[in-house]
């Protein structure tokens, strides 16, 4: 061993010294620890003014035989470590002498313990007088187990066992010295105590003479114990000190009777309605097998043992319902009960459920529903809320009065209970033409243009058209009549070809009276382009014609052109005839007349009125002169 062990060692020895009344002084701790397997040093320290002559090492046999063995031997002249000892190739002796404190040791280091190494060792140390002197050590081996397996009680344990019941036990192993067990509940060690906690420990030495300890624990059980953690504690030596290891915790299933139960619904805060669906919960306060069992109005429910169902509940379903628990191992019978209303609404009734009403008369709506709850009512028409009331009044009836009216009650505190029901109100009387609707354009091809007649009353009124033509005042026959019934009256569609101009009549009659609108449709132009006129009439739409282009108008500029170069050439003619350089003489000369175009040479007409626009192209004339001018 090197030096750096002799200093711990060395003060070990100020305090646990061994001391023989020897001529020579040795000494030596009492004890060494040392870990299996590991290294130990045992140092043997002596006083002499010169180095020691022989120093011996021996050994004592555990038991009862206290027979020295020598293991090592030194002189002056020799150094043997005993061959065939159980030490030989384990063991070596380092010595050292310091002849200015006149001190000596020998370290005797033992290499791989073994847990046989647990015993005494002797160092006998002689002089040059051959005195002599000893010292004794033991040499404690140590071996950390394993850690702590905790195994609980599959089972449950019923508080109502007599005796103490087996909880868990708790095993460790391959320990040395002999690890102790200590067990605990919520953090509290629990002790031998008759009638209530019960602790068996069995302890096995090992062929390798380790430890494996086992203990069981045993209680008797209480109903508190079903929410504590158990575990167990083993202890154990090491070199110098002394540790402690725990298990896992675990938890026990504690078995007791119920003495009050629980009933409670699925939605606590929310108002039941009917069609719902609501569970009832029967909750015991005890842990045991027990049978549950729901009464309504003396009626014997079929339940899924701890909750009952019922499905699209009615207000019939309100009440008390009863739960009760029966004990299948004490027999004991625990009850409670709960209160359930299911609220309702019923359907609307809405007088009168339908109105044929009188144009310009009056009519009175009530709508009421019987409900649980206070309700809140509201008339609607066409989404637009008119009143918040249960009484919808409605005053001089015209043909808008007419429609769909609906009625919407709701209850206050629970909005998912609501009805709605509709009413049907007509208003009759003398049909009158309203609006005037375009419903398409004016065809390219045959020149047509639709006409339309939008009629109200009740009964429905029929539409008649008439058509005549205003040159020849002869009727003219009514092409692709379309009709559509609306919820207040009908509308007609007719196509018209306007090859003339035309007067077009629309009647609507039912047994009340007769409405009329008429309009004149205008010719349509061929060639000319103008702006397009339109004239309108009560109860009817036609669609603007578009402005025509065509080649009239390119034909007048070029004769325009055309009239302006003759002029042109007459000027210089005449012109050159004025100076003479023509060659012809004035009797023979010939005259070159310009031409004049007039301001009514060209005329474009537009027509005002219900007649089409015409453009009028005059002709163009040049005056003549007489040789003479």
């Amino acid at each position: 061993m090197t030096l750096r062990y002799i200093a711990p060692l060395v003060v070990g020895l100020i305090v646990l010294t061994c001391k023989t009344w020897a001529a020579v002084d040795v000494s030596m701790e009492d004890r060494v620890d040392v870990y299996l397997k590991g290294q130990a040093a045992i140092l043997c320290m002596y006083s002499l003014k010169e180095p020691a002559t022989m120093i011996v090492w021996f050994t004592k046999l555990p038991g009862k035989d206290q027979s020295r063995i020598r293991i090592y031997y030194y002189d002056d002249q020799t150094e043997i470590i005993e061959e065939g000892s159980e030490y030989a190739g384990r063991i070596k002796v380092s010595r050292y002498y310091d002849p200015q404190l006149s001190q000596g040791n020998a370290i005797l280091t033992i290499d791989k313990v073994e847990l046989t190494d647990q015993r005494e060792f002797i160092c006998m140390v002689h002089n040059a007088s051959k005195d002599s002197g000893e010292g004794h050590t033991r040499l404690q081996v140590f071996k950390s187990p394993s850690l702590p397996v905790i195994q609980p009680t599959h089972t449950g344990i019923s508080v109502s066992e007599e005796e103490p019941s087996k909880v868990a036990n708790c095993k460790v192993d391959d320990g040395y010295p002999r690890p102790n067990i200590t067990w605990y509940k919520d953090r509290f060690p629990l002790q031998h105590s008759d009638g209530e906690v019960e602790i068996k420990e069995s302890v096995t030495i090992k062929t390798n003479g380790l430890y494996a300890v086992e203990s069981e624990l045993f209680i008797k059980v209480i109903r508190e114990d079903e929410d504590a953690n158990f575990y167990c504690e083993v202890q154990y030596f090491v070199p110098g000190a002394s540790k402690m290891s725990e298990s896992n915790s675990i938890n026990i299933t504690v078995y007791y009777p119920t003495t009050e139960v629980h009933l409670s619904i699925n939605s606590p805060n929310r108002l039941i309605k009917e069609g719902d669906t609501v569970e009832i919960h029967c909750k015991g306060n005890g842990n045991t097998l027990s049978l549950y069992t729901f009464r309504h109005k003396e009626e014997v429910l079929t339940t899924d043992n701890e909750i009952l169902f019922l499905e699209n509940v009615t207000r019939s379903d309100s009440g008390t319902y009863y739960c009760q628990s029966l004990d299948l191992e004490t027999g004991n019978e625990v009850e409670e009960s709960i209160n359930i209303t299911v609220h309702y609404l019923d359907p609307i009734v809405v007088i009168p459920e339908k109105k044929v009403l009188d144009l310009g008369n009056d009519l009175t709506l009530t709508c009421n529903a019987l409900s649980s709850l206070a309700t809140y009512t509201a008339w609607y028409k066409g989404g637009v809320e008119l009143v918040k009331r249960h009484v919808l009044e409605l005053h001089n009836a015209s043909y808008d009065t007419a429609g769909t009216y609906i009625c919407e009650v709701m209850a206050l505190s629970l909005s998912a209970l609501q009805r709605q029901k509709s009413v049907q109100i007509v208003v009759q009387g003398k049909p009158e033409i309203t609006k005037a609707i375009a419903v398409g354009s004016m065809n390219k091809d045959d020149r047509t243009v639709n006409l339309t007649c939008y009629a109200e009353g009740y009964p429905i009124p029929n539409i008649t058209w008439t058509l005549f033509d205003q040159l020849t005042h002869q009727p003219i026959p009514v092409l692709n009549e379309e009709s559509q019934v609306t919820n207040t009256g009908v509308i007609s569609t007719i196509s018209v070809k306007a090859t003339s101009e035309l007067t077009a009549n629309c009647t609507a009659d039912n047994e009340f009276g007769t409405g009329a609108a008429s309009r004149s449709i205008e010719a349509f132009a061929h060639v000319t382009t103008t702006q397009p006129t339109s004239t309108e009439a009560i109860g009817f739409t036609v669609a603007p014609k578009k402005q025509e282009k065509g080649g009239s108008g390119v034909a007048i500029a070029v004769i325009i052109i055309f009239l302006l170069l003759i002029a042109i050439l007459g000027s210089v003619l005449y012109f050159l005839y004025k100076k003479g350089k023509l060659p012809c003489g004035r009797s023979g000369k010939q005259d070159f007349t310009k031409e004049k175009a007039s301001k009514d040479d060209i005329v474009m007409e537009m027509k005002s009125g219900k007649s089409e626009e015409a453009v009028l192209l005059q002709g163009v004339n040049g005056d003549k002169k007489s040789p003479t001018e």
